[in-house]
């Protein structure tokens, strides 16, 4: 199946500018390698390689975020919108036809490459596959493509929760406490295996 990666970094961050004053997705973080590099790069460079088509949904005033996005080979969907479903809507419909999306949050750094492969292998035509750590669903999270029309039909600030109620999910346990973990603020950059 070919996978279309999404990497949603559309948000305002808000939580995170108000204790830190900078753009979370720029900010410092040391990975699961040992080395410091902005929050979505670490994220970037996590997609494994054998996922070909990505996508960045970002803001236009991110430079930065821009910049390291088409470095690691994606294509940038610039968005006005910070809600999450303006965002899947928009990438699905600019991505084309694909197999499937992998949506992937551009504030989870300490994802593993595995874990990411692993999700994208469960996934099937009319599925949803999705991660589960510790009896909890995580990130990230793929559709099938029978799911297209309904990730175009999303919209606002919600995500594709609703989608859950009418496919298939594929549970992919995993060893990987980096699934639930996400950067909403600055305490969060360091990473504490739960």
């Amino acid at each position: 199946m070919t996978v279309t990666a999404i990497v949603l970094a559309a948000g305002q961050g808000r939580r995170f500018r108000a204790e830190a004053g900078q753009d979370k997705l720029l900010a410092d973080c040391v990975g699961l390698d040992g080395v410091t590099r902005p929050v979505i790069e670490q994220v970037l460079l996590s997609l494994p390689e054998r996922i070909v088509q990505r996508w960045v949904v970002t803001l236009p005033e991110r430079h930065e975020v821009i910049r390291l996005a088409r470095a690691y080979g994606c294509e940038v969907l610039l968005l006005e919108s910070a809600g999450m479903g303006d965002s899947l809507a928009a990438a699905v419909a600019a991505s084309g036809s694909a197999d499937g999306w992998l949506v992937v949050l551009g504030d989870m750094p300490f994802i593993r490459s595995s874990s990411i492969e692993r999700v994208s292998d469960g996934v099937k035509a009319d599925g949803i596959s999705v991660p589960v750590q510790a009896g909890q669903y995580g990130h990230p999270v793929a559709f099938g493509r029978a799911l297209a029309s309904g990730l175009k039909a999303l919209s606002g600030d919600r995500g594709a929760k609703s989608l859950f109620a009418r496919a298939a999910v594929h549970e992919v346990v995993v060893d990987d406490p980096g699934v639930l973990w996400d950067v909403d603020v600055p305490q969060s950059l360091s990473f504490k295996p739960i």
